[in-house]
Protein backbone atom coordinates (compact mmCIF):
# COMPACT_ATOMS: atom_id res chain seq x y z
CA UNK A 1 0.00 0.00 0.00
CA UNK A 2 3.04 2.38 0.64
CA UNK A 3 4.40 1.82 -3.17
CA UNK A 4 3.32 4.98 -4.50
CA UNK A 5 4.47 3.58 -8.02
CA UNK A 6 1.75 0.89 -7.76
CA UNK A 7 -1.27 2.45 -9.78
CA UNK A 8 1.18 3.44 -12.83
CA UNK A 9 3.16 -0.06 -12.65
CA UNK A 10 -0.43 -2.14 -13.12
CA UNK A 11 -1.64 1.12 -15.28
CA UNK A 12 -4.95 0.79 -13.42
CA UNK A 13 -6.55 2.40 -9.93
CA UNK A 14 -5.88 -0.07 -6.90
CA UNK A 15 -8.54 -0.48 -4.15
CA UNK A 16 -7.43 -1.17 -1.04
CA UNK A 17 -9.91 -2.47 1.63
CA UNK A 18 -8.84 -3.17 4.79
CA UNK A 19 -10.44 -6.08 6.95
CA UNK A 20 -10.82 -6.97 10.89
CA UNK A 21 -10.55 -10.70 10.07
CA UNK A 22 -10.15 -13.50 7.15
CA UNK A 23 -13.35 -14.97 7.49
CA UNK A 24 -14.71 -10.93 6.36
CA UNK A 25 -12.70 -11.39 3.68
CA UNK A 26 -14.02 -14.80 2.48
CA UNK A 27 -17.47 -13.38 2.33
CA UNK A 28 -16.22 -10.69 0.18
CA UNK A 29 -14.20 -12.63 -2.22
CA UNK A 30 -17.20 -15.09 -2.18
CA UNK A 31 -19.41 -12.21 -2.90
CA UNK A 32 -17.09 -11.08 -5.88
CA UNK A 33 -16.25 -7.96 -4.02
CA UNK A 34 -12.58 -8.99 -3.61
CA UNK A 35 -9.70 -9.87 -6.28
CA UNK A 36 -6.81 -9.93 -4.20
CA UNK A 37 -6.11 -10.70 -0.52
CA UNK A 38 -4.02 -11.10 2.42
CA UNK A 39 -5.03 -13.89 4.81
CA UNK A 40 -4.39 -16.49 6.79
CA UNK A 41 -5.02 -20.25 5.84
CA UNK A 42 -7.78 -21.85 7.77
CA UNK A 43 -10.33 -19.28 6.68
CA UNK A 44 -9.81 -19.69 3.41
CA UNK A 45 -9.91 -23.39 3.91
CA UNK A 46 -13.09 -23.05 5.43
CA UNK A 47 -13.98 -20.68 2.10
CA UNK A 48 -12.74 -23.45 -0.23
CA UNK A 49 -14.86 -25.99 1.40
CA UNK A 50 -18.17 -23.92 0.67
CA UNK A 51 -17.11 -23.22 -2.87
CA UNK A 52 -15.35 -19.84 -2.77
CA UNK A 53 -13.28 -19.90 -5.94
CA UNK A 54 -10.19 -18.40 -4.54
CA UNK A 55 -5.94 -20.30 -4.55
CA UNK A 56 -3.38 -18.91 -2.43
CA UNK A 57 -0.76 -18.69 -5.05
CA UNK A 58 2.22 -17.29 -2.58
CA UNK A 59 3.22 -17.17 0.93
CA UNK A 60 3.68 -14.09 2.94
CA UNK A 61 4.06 -14.97 6.74
CA UNK A 62 4.72 -17.65 9.12
CA UNK A 63 3.95 -18.14 13.27
CA UNK A 64 2.28 -14.92 13.80
CA UNK A 65 -0.57 -15.74 16.28
CA UNK A 66 0.27 -14.87 20.14
CA UNK A 67 -1.13 -15.21 23.43
CA UNK A 68 -1.05 -12.27 26.18
CA UNK A 69 -2.63 -11.76 29.46
CA UNK A 70 -3.09 -10.13 32.38
CA UNK A 71 0.46 -9.92 34.20
CA UNK A 72 -0.54 -11.81 37.08
CA UNK A 73 -0.47 -14.78 34.80
CA UNK A 74 2.88 -16.77 34.00
CA UNK A 75 4.43 -16.80 30.82
CA UNK A 76 5.15 -20.59 29.05
CA UNK A 77 8.73 -19.55 30.03
CA UNK A 78 7.86 -19.30 33.40
CA UNK A 79 5.89 -22.25 33.61
CA UNK A 80 9.30 -24.24 31.89
CA UNK A 81 7.71 -24.27 28.41
CA UNK A 82 4.57 -26.43 29.40
CA UNK A 83 1.61 -25.09 27.15
CA UNK A 84 -0.80 -27.11 29.03
CA UNK A 85 0.19 -25.53 32.22
CA UNK A 86 -0.19 -22.18 30.12
CA UNK A 87 -3.61 -22.86 28.81
CA UNK A 88 -5.12 -24.56 32.42
CA UNK A 89 -4.35 -20.77 33.82
CA UNK A 90 -7.41 -20.02 31.87
CA UNK A 91 -9.73 -22.47 33.60
CA UNK A 92 -13.05 -20.78 34.67
CA UNK A 93 -12.13 -17.84 32.75
CA UNK A 94 -12.96 -15.94 29.15
CA UNK A 95 -10.09 -15.81 26.29
CA UNK A 96 -10.68 -13.15 23.53
CA UNK A 97 -9.75 -14.45 19.39
CA UNK A 98 -10.94 -13.30 16.52
CA UNK A 99 -13.93 -14.52 14.25
CA UNK A 100 -14.56 -17.76 14.50
CA UNK A 101 -12.79 -20.11 11.97
CA UNK A 102 -9.88 -17.26 12.00
CA UNK A 103 -6.20 -19.00 12.18
CA UNK A 104 -6.25 -17.56 15.90
CA UNK A 105 -9.70 -19.43 16.27
CA UNK A 106 -8.23 -22.43 15.45
CA UNK A 107 -5.17 -22.49 17.02
CA UNK A 108 -6.56 -21.40 20.20
CA UNK A 109 -9.65 -24.48 19.82
CA UNK A 110 -7.08 -26.70 18.81
CA UNK A 111 -5.13 -26.08 21.99
CA UNK A 112 -7.96 -26.11 24.39
CA UNK A 113 -8.97 -29.29 22.73
CA UNK A 114 -5.62 -31.33 23.50
CA UNK A 115 -5.47 -30.33 26.74
CA UNK A 116 -8.85 -31.02 27.59
CA UNK A 117 -9.95 -27.70 28.38
CA UNK A 118 -13.13 -26.95 26.19
CA UNK A 119 -15.82 -26.83 28.33
CA UNK A 120 -13.73 -25.21 31.12
CA UNK A 121 -12.46 -22.01 29.13
CA UNK A 122 -15.09 -19.58 27.15
CA UNK A 123 -13.84 -18.30 23.86
CA UNK A 124 -15.33 -14.77 23.01
CA UNK A 125 -15.11 -14.45 18.84
CA UNK A 126 -14.26 -10.45 18.00
CA UNK A 127 -14.25 -8.70 14.70
CA UNK A 128 -11.20 -6.89 15.60
CA UNK A 129 -8.37 -7.55 17.47
CA UNK A 130 -8.63 -3.96 18.94
CA UNK A 131 -11.68 -4.54 21.14
CA UNK A 132 -9.68 -7.71 22.73
CA UNK A 133 -7.00 -5.78 24.65
CA UNK A 134 -10.29 -3.48 25.41
CA UNK A 135 -12.16 -6.00 27.00
CA UNK A 136 -9.17 -7.63 28.56
CA UNK A 137 -8.87 -3.86 30.19
CA UNK A 138 -12.00 -4.01 31.54
CA UNK A 139 -11.47 -7.39 33.16
CA UNK A 140 -14.12 -9.22 31.16
CA UNK A 141 -11.76 -11.49 29.38
CA UNK A 142 -8.21 -12.95 31.48
CA UNK A 143 -5.99 -13.20 28.07
CA UNK A 144 -6.29 -12.92 24.25
CA UNK A 145 -5.26 -14.71 21.06
CA UNK A 146 -4.56 -12.89 17.92
CA UNK A 147 -1.60 -11.12 15.95
CA UNK A 148 1.90 -9.40 17.38
CA UNK A 149 -0.32 -6.30 16.73
CA UNK A 150 -2.95 -7.47 20.34
CA UNK A 151 0.65 -8.01 22.11
CA UNK A 152 1.95 -4.07 22.05
CA UNK A 153 -1.57 -2.69 21.23
CA UNK A 154 -2.52 -4.10 25.06
CA UNK A 155 0.37 -3.08 26.61
CA UNK A 156 0.15 0.64 25.45
CA UNK A 157 -3.51 0.58 27.19
CA UNK A 158 -2.84 -1.37 30.58
CA UNK A 159 -0.81 -4.09 32.22
CA UNK A 160 -0.59 -7.19 30.22
CA UNK A 161 2.27 -9.05 28.92
CA UNK A 162 3.41 -11.91 25.86
CA UNK A 163 2.95 -14.92 27.71
CA UNK A 164 3.27 -17.32 24.39
CA UNK A 165 5.48 -16.20 21.63
CA UNK A 166 4.92 -17.02 17.92
CA UNK A 167 7.65 -19.69 17.41
CA UNK A 168 5.61 -21.94 19.88
CA UNK A 169 2.00 -21.43 18.71
CA UNK A 170 2.39 -24.13 15.90
CA UNK A 171 5.58 -23.97 13.84
CA UNK A 172 5.35 -22.82 10.47
CA UNK A 173 1.96 -21.79 10.65
CA UNK A 174 0.57 -19.79 7.43
CA UNK A 175 -0.54 -16.67 9.30
CA UNK A 176 -0.76 -15.11 5.66
CA UNK A 177 -0.86 -16.28 2.16
CA UNK A 178 -1.64 -14.52 -1.02
CA UNK A 179 -5.03 -15.36 -2.67
CA UNK A 180 -6.37 -14.34 -6.15
CA UNK A 181 -9.92 -15.03 -7.07
CA UNK A 182 -9.85 -17.97 -9.72
CA UNK A 183 -11.06 -15.74 -12.25
CA UNK A 184 -8.18 -13.11 -12.19
CA UNK A 185 -5.80 -16.66 -12.20
CA UNK A 186 -7.45 -17.76 -15.25
CA UNK A 187 -7.66 -14.28 -17.23
CA UNK A 188 -5.16 -12.09 -16.31
CA UNK A 189 -2.14 -14.06 -15.18
CA UNK A 190 0.22 -11.30 -15.87
CA UNK A 191 -1.18 -9.27 -12.77
CA UNK A 192 -0.54 -12.27 -10.61
CA UNK A 193 3.11 -12.14 -12.10
CA UNK A 194 3.75 -8.61 -11.53
CA UNK A 195 1.80 -8.50 -8.06
CA UNK A 196 4.15 -11.25 -6.61
CA UNK A 197 7.06 -9.45 -8.16
CA UNK A 198 5.74 -6.36 -5.80
CA UNK A 199 5.47 -8.63 -2.57
CA UNK A 200 8.70 -10.35 -3.20
CA UNK A 201 10.56 -6.54 -3.41
CA UNK A 202 8.51 -5.48 -0.08
CA UNK A 203 8.99 -9.10 1.89
CA UNK A 204 12.49 -8.89 1.41
CA UNK A 205 12.22 -4.79 2.63
CA UNK A 206 10.46 -6.47 5.94
CA UNK A 207 13.21 -8.93 6.50
CA UNK A 208 16.00 -6.74 5.84
CA UNK A 209 15.29 -3.37 6.51
CA UNK A 210 12.73 -3.63 8.96
CA UNK A 211 13.45 0.48 10.09
CA UNK A 212 12.35 1.51 6.62
CA UNK A 213 9.83 -0.69 6.66
CA UNK A 214 8.02 0.74 9.69
CA UNK A 215 8.53 4.03 8.61
CA UNK A 216 6.34 3.61 4.84
CA UNK A 217 4.21 1.54 7.09
CA UNK A 218 3.51 4.95 9.57
CA UNK A 219 3.47 6.91 6.66
CA UNK A 220 0.80 4.85 5.10
CA UNK A 221 -1.40 4.61 8.11
CA UNK A 222 -1.09 7.62 9.88
CA UNK A 223 -2.81 6.16 12.91
CA UNK A 224 0.00 3.82 13.99
CA UNK A 225 3.40 5.73 15.04
CA UNK A 226 7.06 4.34 13.91
CA UNK A 227 8.16 2.48 17.20
CA UNK A 228 4.75 0.77 17.27
CA UNK A 229 4.99 -0.81 13.91
CA UNK A 230 8.58 -1.44 15.05
CA UNK A 231 7.39 -3.21 17.89
CA UNK A 232 4.71 -5.33 15.95
CA UNK A 233 7.49 -6.34 12.89
CA UNK A 234 10.34 -7.56 16.08
CA UNK A 235 7.56 -10.16 17.71
CA UNK A 236 7.21 -12.29 14.63
CA UNK A 237 9.59 -11.38 11.46
CA UNK A 238 9.48 -14.45 9.50
CA UNK A 239 8.08 -12.72 6.00
CA UNK A 240 8.67 -14.41 2.69
CA UNK A 241 6.57 -15.25 -0.01
CA UNK A 242 8.25 -18.73 -0.93
CA UNK A 243 5.42 -21.30 -0.24
CA UNK A 244 7.77 -23.64 1.34
CA UNK A 245 7.31 -27.44 2.37
CA UNK A 246 7.04 -25.95 5.68
CA UNK A 247 4.08 -23.63 4.80
CA UNK A 248 2.50 -26.30 2.46
CA UNK A 249 2.90 -29.16 5.52
CA UNK A 250 1.03 -26.79 8.12
CA UNK A 251 -1.24 -25.70 6.07
CA UNK A 252 -2.47 -29.22 5.37
CA UNK A 253 -2.07 -29.85 9.55
CA UNK A 254 -4.77 -27.31 9.59
CA UNK A 255 -7.30 -29.17 7.03
CA UNK A 256 -7.23 -31.90 9.07
CA UNK A 257 -7.82 -30.27 12.26
CA UNK A 258 -10.61 -28.03 10.70
CA UNK A 259 -12.31 -31.31 9.69
CA UNK A 260 -11.03 -32.68 13.31
CA UNK A 261 -13.09 -29.88 14.66
CA UNK A 262 -16.23 -29.76 12.67
CA UNK A 263 -15.02 -26.54 10.64
CA UNK A 264 -14.80 -28.14 6.80
CA UNK A 265 -16.74 -31.30 5.41
CA UNK A 266 -15.12 -32.25 2.31
CA UNK A 267 -11.48 -33.76 1.61
CA UNK A 268 -9.32 -30.61 0.81
CA UNK A 269 -6.14 -31.45 -1.14
CA UNK A 270 -2.92 -29.62 -1.74
CA UNK A 271 -4.20 -28.56 -5.05
CA UNK A 272 -7.57 -27.14 -4.21
CA UNK A 273 -5.87 -24.67 -1.85
CA UNK A 274 -2.28 -23.83 -3.33
CA UNK A 275 -1.55 -22.67 -7.22
CA UNK A 276 2.21 -22.96 -7.28
CA UNK A 277 3.21 -21.89 -10.76
CA UNK A 278 3.46 -18.33 -10.30
CA UNK A 279 5.43 -18.55 -7.31
CA UNK A 280 8.04 -21.07 -8.72
CA UNK A 281 8.77 -18.20 -11.40
CA UNK A 282 8.88 -15.32 -8.88
CA UNK A 283 10.68 -16.91 -5.96
CA UNK A 284 12.73 -19.87 -7.29
CA UNK A 285 15.01 -19.76 -5.18
CA UNK A 286 15.18 -20.75 -1.01
CA UNK A 287 12.53 -19.34 1.23
CA UNK A 288 13.38 -17.22 3.88
CA UNK A 289 11.16 -17.55 6.67
CA UNK A 290 13.53 -19.82 8.84
CA UNK A 291 16.79 -17.61 7.85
Amino acid sequence: MGNKDLNNDFNMEIRWNLFGTGPSMVKAFQNKKLDIGYMGLPPAIIGIDKGVPIKCVAGGHVEGTIMVAHKELKTLAQLNNDLSDVFSQFKGHAVGVPSKGSIHDVILNFYLKKYGLLEDVEVKHYKQAEFIALDMQKGILEGGVGTPALAVFSSTIFDSHLIIPPDFLWRDNPSYGIFFHEDIIDKEPEIVLKFLIHNKAASLLLRESPTRAAKIISTTFEILTESYVSAVLKISPKYCIALSEGYVKSTMEFVRILKDLGYIKKDIRINDVFDFKFVQEVHPESEHYSK
